[in-house]
């Protein structure tokens, strides 16, 4: 086993995943078996035990079928920033019947993935159980590391939740672990009423946890984590969701309550710089991760810590093989090649203005060959950049066959906290404050770097369209942007936007945007110079010498925009599919549990 983490190790995602072993046995969910008492005792009777429980609690976050590719690179797609496999079905039965918005009841990425969740319930709600009843959680010098345990614990299933009621809708949520002789036939909850716990139980934690100062250098939650979580289930629980009784789009008429958190949670965030705070360069972030550090200003404020084994099946993540460039052939540098599975919406490239530097950050037009040399691609296969193989500090892994690299999952970052303050704001005074203005502005600016950001107009609606357009650049990538459309009702609209665009496109691109784009790039693994615009029609014919032609927009070849490629795009998107179907095996084993609409 290569160790490359400096905060999670490997070994203690195994002490905790051993510390579990005698308390639970989780196949799947409603296959659980029941929690022995005494072993139970055994194990909260020392802190040292309870921390292994809690380790064991944040582990099915990581790997294959959580966040480690499935919740990650495969639950966000298709959406306005990027899409999964474009090319090719697999009827409803793998990673693009989900793109796709068609996925079966048989589907078993969805299946495992529903699973890993429950499996983080169960655990999470072992540790809320038993530790509040620990000699040490009452008093004495162990008291602060048993209530913080207990606040983690919390602030987990917290998260477990959300990933599930976003995904499914209206779920069962056990919030005791399983005993002998229970029964485990539950009716769905409705997803407002789940929201509404977790937002209580994340109060609940606040006061438990340790700002990030005071908690050391690891990748435990934090105060600032159990903040930005709460807010961040306020807004979701504050918007439109789909509601599969009513079968429509709904928003809860006691919004501004919500609002009102988001706000109160983002304000004590951003009044505590010192915590958390924007790294003055957008690829900080990014690099941190790929390089196995913390960024410079902790803007990462939640994260899903990753094992850096060389199989990501259980406690690492495939980001830097799934995504970003795809390596095209067997290279000393980059190991075997990679997928390269998650390409650019076309339409995204140009969402970006010519001077914002979040744009060649997140997109990455080009792949790399055996040389290593980087050659660009064409605008239908622009992959995403903020996890790269490339930018692995560890040279082993990097040039390795290993599908996992250790790279860590963002959950929440610094700019989202600005972002969710700025719209709380705006929602709670139907225009922003002076606050709410500056908030959104630190994002743009950053963003922008040299340049001036593009003035916004004033008013609500104004004030609104921008924070849209901002999150849509800011969180590429991240898989925010296809729930953000959902909680704003615009999904479905934005689809239908994309494909007008593009047919757009295909009956005027000679006269709006390059066919062809001409660059250089060194002989072995460089930058790419770029001799064209990517805004304005192609004007060298034919290619100097030295230079390469690519296609980057051309509609009469098979590698360009076409009518095929631009139908394909959520090809099966209805309103009820914006959920996902609850996994058959479950519903077969719980006679209460009822089926999402349309599947």
């Amino acid at each position: 086993m290569i160790t490359i983490k400096p905060f999670f190790r490997p070994a203690l995602l195994a002490l905790g995943l051993a510390g579990f072993t005698s308390l639970v046995s989780c196949k799947d969910y409603l296959e659980v078996q029941p929690t022995a008492v005494d072993t139970s005792t055994a194990v909260f009777s020392s802190v040292s035990g309870a921390y292994n429980a809690v380790i064991g609690a944040y582990a099915p976050m990581a790997g294959d079928v959580a966040y480690g590719s499935r919740i990650s690179t495969y639950f966000p797609y298709d959406s306005e920033d990027f899409l999964n496999s474009p090319t090719g079905t697999d009827a409803g039965d793998g990673r693009r019947g989900i793109a796709r918005y068609v996925a079966n009841t048989t589907n078993a990425d969805v299946r495992n993935a529903w699973n890993a969740l429950y499996r983080g319930i169960e655990r999470a709600n072992i540790c809320i159980k038993y530790i509040p009843g620990m000699t040490q959680y009452a008093g004495g010098t162990d008291q602060a590391a048993v209530q913080r345990l207990y606040g983690e614990a919390l602030t987990l299933r917290a998260q477990y939740y959300f990933e599930l009621v976003r995904n499914w809708g209206d779920v069962p949520s056990p919030y005791e672990p399983t005993v002998t002789g229970q029964d485990l036939n539950t009716p769905r909850t409705k997803r407002n009423a789940i929201l509404d716990r977790m937002i209580a139980d994340l109060a609940l934690a606040t006061p438990l946890v340790p700002w990030r100062s005071a908690a050391g250098s690891d990748e435990r939650i934090s105060k600032g984590a159990v903040k930005a979580l709460r807010a961040r289930l306020a807004l979701y629980r504050a918007s439109f969701y789909y509601d599969p009784e009513a079968k429509s789009m709904l928003q809860a008429a006691d919004r501004n309550t919500y609002y009102e958190i988001v706000r109160t949670e983002c304000n004590d965030l951003m009044s505590n710089r010192a915590e958390h705070d924007l790294n003055a360069s957008f690829e900080e972030p990014f690099r941190a991760i790929c390089e196995y550090r913390r960024d410079l200003k902790h803007e990462t404020i939640f994260e899903v810590a990753m094992g850096g084994t060389t199989s990501p099946s259980t406690t690492d993540s495939k980001l830097g093989y799934a995504t970003g460039p795809r390596v095209t052939a067997i290279s000393a540098a980059y190991g075997s090649t990679t997928q390269g599975s998650i390409v650019a919406t076309p339409t995204y490239f140009y969402a970006f203005d010519s001077t914002d530097t979040r744009r060649d950050v997140t997109l990455a037009p080009y792949s790399i060959d055996a040389g290593p040399k980087r050659l660009h691609t064409n605008a239908v296969t622009v992959y995403d950049g903020k996890f790269r193989r490339e930018w692995s500090s560890n040279a082993t892994l990097r040039s390795s066959a290993a599908q996992g690299l250790g790279f860590n999952w963002p959950l929440i970052r610094f700019s989202d906290v600005l972002l969710m303050y700025a719209e709380a704001d705006n929602e709670l005074g139907n225009g922003p404050s002076t606050k709410a203005v500056s908030a959104l502005n630190e994002v743009r600016v950053r963003g922008y770097g040299a340049a001036t950001p593009p003035a916004i107009g004033a008013g609500y609606a104004a004030f609104r369209t921008a924070i849209m357009r901002e999150r849509l650049l800011e969180f590429g990538g991240e898989g925010i942007r296809k729930y953000d459309l959902i909680r704003w009702n615009r999904l479905g609209a934005t689809f239908q936007e994309i494909k007008a665009r593009l047919n757009t496109l295909t009956a005027a691109v000679n006269s709006e945007l390059p066919q062809y784009i001409y660059y250089t790039t060194p002989t072995t693994y460089g930058p790419l110079r770029i001799l064209n615009s990517y805004y304005k029609p192609s004007s060298i014919v034919p290619a100097p010498a030295g230079t390469t032609r690519v296609e980057w927009i051309n509609v009469t070849a098979t590698s360009g925009i076409t009518v095929t490629r631009i139908n394909d795009i959520a090809s099966g998107f209805t309103e009820a599919h914006q959920l996902l179907p609850i996994p058959a095996e479950s519903i077969n084993l719980n006679t209460k549990l009822t089926q999402n609409p349309g599947y």
